[in-house]
């Protein structure tokens, strides 16, 4: 098994932040039970009003899509499109935020009776080629507007040529500009520095459900439509699939958009994703869906064509409305999904040999690696693991006919964009996020790139700021977690990134010695008072001989979970645990809490021969 892969590092715990006056407030206000209360406090929320619109906000409390800049020249050019009865060119990139934001337009525009074609990026194509291969497209279709999705913002010099054909275009994109904005007839995009809008969070699938939100206003405010002939609601299961495959904060606006597009994917009207669904987990609930299994089991299996092979499937099976052709397209995908994992396998073998094999990649606060072996669709996935197990910035470079293509995946110490920027005279092209970019850059430049943002790592970044942390939400006793609670605990839904699940802790006693199960996991039996419950350790079965011994107390990291298998029943998912030693137990107390964001002083890296995996 590789060291790595499947597994973390053993972290640095971070106890909740302390506040009782605000959580006696927070009690009092929204009568919530006290563990919630404290998760909120935890969370950073300072203000009565800022948890009432975390917890209650609804789709009225979206921001109008006018604030954003350049809204009315975008509306305008699209009305006017669709009335001239001009062919609409929609080019998305080649992730599900792309897909869901191309497939989005295209849906909503055909329904207002535009001309409409779509064209998705391929995975081959050089990012400093961008938008170039769609003009081609575009003209031998006669199209005269071309909307990008979710891509555009760092092409300046590829759509001037476009213009130059008599192409207009309009650029949705959530990506950090760099120092040249495209000149189009308008802009959209929640992070440009102009930009009022209040949510600079909104992917590229968002900011598309903008524009359509800001082109129905407009014909509803001008007559053109009645009031009810449209109704958005219906997009917002596309909104939610791409926000949260692409790790789109949940958080404000993103929250709403999430929480009311699952309610629309449990109704299955999308037919295409009901089957990809059902393939990916008959067991699954589509009654239930959460954003887990969205990123879990959807947004892959779309991915891998982005990665692998033909990204226009996705975006037809997301429109498609025939039911037997939805399911060979699923089964396709889902195919195409098997191939990519034994491809990613491949390829973190690879690396994991890499590293086995030179030690002293790890002594620099950043790693960076490339190969010409490495197929460039998988290595974004397997840079996140590196990264997330080794809490550095990791960049991967896979080489192809002289010119390398690099996933980037940082840590929250260590933003990224401006190391990029310092580069940008060695780069082809670079552009993305602060924590997950891509780039290219000429295989002869790689060495001198890579020395310069290691350079950059070392300098900036800390021993401590390397080592990986659990953030704690609240301690709980075992007779509050009942079914109750756990239903209370839905208020904090929809789960994702900046609104991860609550992450719990308590001391308790090992009723027996733990078991494992399938190999690499184990399951512990956990006592306090008389309640008794199960947890599951995933990957972490190695460590069971140190838990052979009689009356251990355990301190525990856990997130409870209803478990379905044979009726209901509560167990809790071990994030990690400590064994307590005798002088401990009374050390240890409710009472233990740091200021917020600081580490307990007991919570130090385990030994090597005790790193728990996760």
């Amino acid at each position: 098994m590789l060291s790595w892969y499947n597994h973390a590092e053993s972290p640095l715990w971070v106890m909740p932040r302390e506040d009782a006056s605000l959580k006696e407030s927070i009690i009092k206000e929204f009568k919530i039970h006290p563990v919630i209360a404290q998760v909120l406090v935890s969370r950073g929320f300072n203000t009565l009003e800022s948890i009432h619109k975390y917890l209650y906000a609804k789709l009225p409390d979206l921001y109008d899509p006018f604030l954003m800049a350049e809204m009315p020249q975008a509306v305008s050019r699209v009305i006017q499109a669709i009335e001239q009865k001009e062919n609409i060119l929609i080019y998305g990139d080649n992730d599900v935020d792309g897909m869901t934001g191309t497939a989005l337009l295209v849906e909503y525009l055909r329904f207002l009776g535009a001309n409409v074609f779509f064209y998705v990026s391929n995975r081959s194509t050089l990012r400093q080629s961008i938008i170039v291969e769609a003009l081609e497209y575009a003209l031998k279709n006669d199209c005269k507007l071309l909307i990008t999705v979710d891509c555009g913002i760092t092409a300046a010099n590829e759509i001037a040529k476009v213009v130059e054909q008599n192409v207009d275009v309009i650029i949705t994109d959530h990506h950090v500009p760099t120092d040249t904005i495209p000149n189009c007839v308008a802009t959209l995009n929640p992070k440009l520095l102009k930009n009022t809008y209040p949510n600079a969070d909104l992917t590229g699938v968002g900011v598309a459900f903008k524009l359509t939100h800001g082109i129905t206003k407009q014909l509803v405010a001008e007559g053109k439509i009645p009031p009810r002939k449209i109704d958005l609601k219906k997009y917002l299961d596309l909104v939610a699939l791409g926000t949260i495959s692409d790790m789109g904060s949940l958080l404000g606006e993103n929250r709403i958009l999430v929480r009311y597009g699952l309610q629309q994917l449990t109704r299955g009207r999308r037919v295409g994703l009901s089957k990809l669904i059902s393939v990916s987990d008959p067991d699954v609930n589509m009654g239930d869906l959460t954003a887990f299994t969205i990123a879990s089991k959807v947004a892959p299996r779309l991915n891998s064509l982005g990665r692998i092979d033909d990204p226009t499937k996705g975006v037809q099976l997301l429109l498609i409305r025939n039911t037997s052709m939805a399911e060979k397209m699923a089964i396709e995908l889902d195919l195409n999904n098997i191939e990519r994992q034994k491809i990613e396998r491949m390829v973190a073998g690879d690396v994991d040999q890499t590293i086995s094999a030179n030690p002293n990649l790890l002594l620099d606060k950043a790693i960076v690696l490339s190969s010409q072996q490495w197929h460039p669709g998988v290595i974004a996935i397997v840079t996140t693991r590196i990264s997330k197990y080794y809490h550095r910035p990791t960049i991967m470079i896979a080489i192809e006919n002289g010119i390398g293509k690099g996933s980037i995946r940082s840590i929250p110490e260590f933003p990224i964009l401006s190391v990029l920027k310092s580069c940008s005279d060695i780069l082809l092209n670079w552009g993305g996020h602060d924590f997950a970019a891509g780039l290219t850059v000429q295989a002869d430049k790689i060495d001198e790139f890579k020395r310069r943002f290691i350079e950059a790592a070392n300098q900036k970044l800390k021993n401590h700021d390397i080592m990986t942390k659990l953030s704690l939400d609240a301690e709980i006793n075992f007779e509050e977690i009942t079914f109750d609670f756990m239903e209370s605990l839905k208020l904090l839904e929809p789960y994702g990134n900046e609104n991860h699940q609550p992450i719990f802790f308590c001391k308790a006693k090992q009723a027996w010695p733990p078991k494992v199960v399938g190999k690499s996991h184990l399951k512990l039996y956990l006592q306090q008072g008389d309640r008794m419950l199960e947890g599951i350790a995933f990957g972490k079965a190695q460590l069971g001989p140190n838990l052979r011994r009689k009356n251990l107390t355990l301190l525990v990291a856990f997130t409870p979970q209803i478990n379905t298998y044979q009726g209901l029943s509560i167990q809790l998912l071990i994030r990690d645990f400590k064994v307590l030693k005798e002088e401990e137990l009374d050390e240890i107390s409710i009472s233990d809490r740091r200021e917020e964001g600081s580490l307990s002083p007991r919570a130090l890296k385990p030994k090597l021969d005790e790193l728990t995996l996760d």
